[in-house]
């Protein structure tokens, strides 16, 4: 058997029934909706894991004119906010394109589907050409690493914004705030309302879960 190139094997997890549009999909940039709401999603992430910590700062000096430190619950300060946008964008390299999905559900973190496909066939002694070295094949694609920089931007540009949400605004969720408020247009946020329920659409209107497509 010849090798399997990427774009036949795309052809063969699609053709089952999806539309030929809904495969213009295939190879894209991230959308701006996209990288901001990914970078939302990091951010409140973060902030949840470190929200229940109970560490006070203590902050200030203690000067000749006898003011006295302040103390400062982790929670609500500065310093919480500041280890929470350090690294953050780096993080968007977790992320894999999982191309069998559709608009901003095909980034997300984990393997694809396509991928443990192509893998399952190398196994199996099938020569698959993706036009990289098999060893590189976990790498980010162009795609993240285009989320990554492009989150970066944005980060930089929005970063008052960021800081009043987070000291002013957290009763709003940040996707709110920052994407719908600041960041994007009303013609833009189409991809602020797509979900993902665990389960790929197939044919004839079935679905089947990530748990019983790796059965």
């Amino acid at each position: 058997m010849g090798p399997v190139r990427l774009g036949m094997l795309l052809f063969i997890l699609t053709v089952s029934g999806t539309p030929k549009e809904e495969d213009d999909d295939t190879e894209r940039l991230p959308s701006k909706c996209e990288v901001c709401k990914l970078l939302s999603l990091e951010l409140q992430d973060e902030l949840s894991r470190t929200g229940r910590s109970r560490e006070v700062l203590e902050l200030g000096q203690v000067l000749d004119t006898g003011k006295r430190k302040r103390h400062i619950p982790y929670s609500v300060s500065e310093t919480r906010l500041e280890e929470a946008l350090e690294n953050l964008c780096e993080r968007i390299l977790d992320y894999s394109v999982h191309a069998e999905r559709k608009g901003s559900l095909r980034y997300a973190k984990g393997q694809s589907q396509t991928m443990a496909t192509l893998k399952g066939l190398v196994q199996k002694g099938v020569k698959v050409d993706l036009g990289i070295p098999l060893e590189l094949w976990d790498e980010p694609s162009v795609e993240v690493t285009f989320l990554k920089k492009q989150c970066e931007t944005m980060l930089e540009e929005f970063e008052d914004v960021v800081g009043d949400w987070y000291f002013h605004h957290q009763e709003q969720p940040l996707q709110h705030f920052l994407c719908e408020g600041h960041v994007l247009r009303a013609t833009e946020t189409a991809c602020l309302q797509e979900t993902w329920t665990g389960k790929e659409k197939i044919t004839d209107g079935q679905e089947k879960t990530e748990e019983e497509e790796e059965e």
